[in-house]
């Protein structure tokens, strides 16, 4: 038992897959997605009427006096919708055209079509750029590499864009082909990559040297937990020196899947996480009963870019002393996302409640700060160099009861890959 993987190898390349955008999911740190179907013909109020009727007066007046006729009703109607959300200035709200609400609410079974790759926003320049790719899929075949920058995707000038934009225009249909031009260095590269159909990998696992187990899981999906009782019983867990969890890179994903994935750590009956509504309404989620029953000291693994469900199953077990965390303090996600559809085939994204640990701690824009921070920059390079030392301070922590965090902190000056 090696813990010294190849470059490429799932425990250290798999687990940077899902970092913002996960796959090409649209949606950025998805909190709870719950999909409401709503009935299709409910009459309007009289006091709604009255307060929209100046929508319609816009609406008749340009569709009926706009110089370049005919105008397309479904284009004012997806503008008018995605203003009226836009207008409450949150950044996980946001309303989705038909085409994207299907994409969008079809992408938590653990399945994707698209091409096999994770962006982020540079938050200085804005720019979105490629973070890694799947090995063997669509965009790694075609030649992308992490640090390729959009430019434009089907000759549509992607600048300034926002990432869920970005990433509707980008997914697609298996076999189709999506033409996307990316900046390289100084250079522009055009790529013409044949989208395809894949499960996302979720979950990883392996004994590292000195018998420690480690599990790392990307997403919470419909799958995830029954994947990770697979790979608790394929390490055989209680027969190590200690358990890694490794969530860093991981955005979250289904409030479903996070009960299930913590109820495996937080035994019986005990609170997992509260919900609050604008309202002051709160709803208590306890742990569903099916514990683990793990014996072993356990760490979990975070970073700035475990976000939202990571951060709540990280937030229960520290609260409970279940587990000592290690790594950087996490994103601050901690919203509640419901995803409802509207008559005209699209929907929309809207936040409706906030997330505290089972002592109350509130995840949003403060985090999960670890028991142990050590930190690290660049870790795409370091895994391509093989090295993941957060990772080897875990080991350390479980096999001696302490680690130094100064022996482990790491940093790596960037480099640029140009095409010679």
């Amino acid at each position: 038992m090696n813990n010294k993987s190849p470059i490429f190898t799932p425990s250290i390349q798999i687990r940077l897959f899902i970092i913002a955008i996960i796959l090409f999911v649209a949606g950025f740190l998805l909190g709870n997605q719950l999909l409401i179907l709503q009935a299709q013909n409910q009459r309007i109020p009289d006091d709604a009427q009255q307060e929209l009727f100046v929508i319609y007066e816009q609406y008749q007046y340009i569709k009926e006096n706009f110089v370049h006729q005919p105008v397309d009703t479904t284009v004012l109607l997806d503008g008018a919708l995605a203003g009226m959300v836009d207008a409450l200035k949150d950044e996980y709200s946001g309303y989705m055209n038909a085409e994207s609400f299907a994409s969008f609410s079809g992408s938590f079974s653990g399945d994707m079509e698209g091409i096999g790759a994770i962006v982020r926003t540079d938050v200085e320049t804005g720019e979105i750029e490629i973070v890694d790719v799947l090995p063997n899929g669509p965009a790694e075949k075609a030649g992308v590499l992490p640090g390729d920058v959009f430019i434009s995707v089907d000759g549509v000038d992607v600048r300034g864009m926002s990432q869920t934009d970005l990433v509707t225009r980008v997914r697609g249909r298996a076999g189709t082909t999506v033409v996307i031009v990316f900046e390289r260095g100084s250079k522009q590269l055009t790529f013409e990559i044949i989208r395809e159909r894949f499960e996302i990998p979720s979950v990883f696992s392996e004994v590292l040297d000195g018998d420690i187990g480690y599990i790392s899981f990307y997403d919470f999906n419909q799958r995830t937990r029954s994947q990770i009782d697979a790979a608790l019983q394929k390490i055989n867990v209680n027969s190590l020196k200690g358990l890694i969890i490794d969530v860093r890179n991981n955005p979250g994903g289904l409030l479903t899947s996070a009960i299930e994935v913590g109820s495996a750590f937080v035994p019986d009956g005990n609170v997992i996480l509260h919900e609050v509504f604008g309202n002051g309404e709160e709803i208590t989620f306890e742990s569903d009963g099916s514990f683990a029953n793990i014996t072993v000291p356990i760490v979990f693994l975070v970073n700035e870019r475990s976000a939202s469900a990571s951060e709540l199953v990280a937030g229960a077990v520290q609260d409970y002393g279940l587990a000592t965390i290690i790594g950087e303090p996490t994103f601050g996600k901690g919203t509640v996302q419901q995803l409802r559809n509207l008559s005209n085939g699209g929907g929309v994204r809207l936040t409706i409640a906030q997330w505290l640990t089972p002592n109350r701690h509130s995840i949003q824009s403060n985090g999960i700060t670890p028991d142990i921070i050590i930190r690290v920059n660049n870790d795409q390079q370091l895994a391509e160099m093989g090295k993941d030392p957060q990772r080897d301070a875990a080991v350390e922590f479980l096999l001696s009861g302490d680690v130094n965090p100064a022996e482990f902190e790491v940093e790596v000056t960037p480099e640029v890959t140009e095409v010679p």
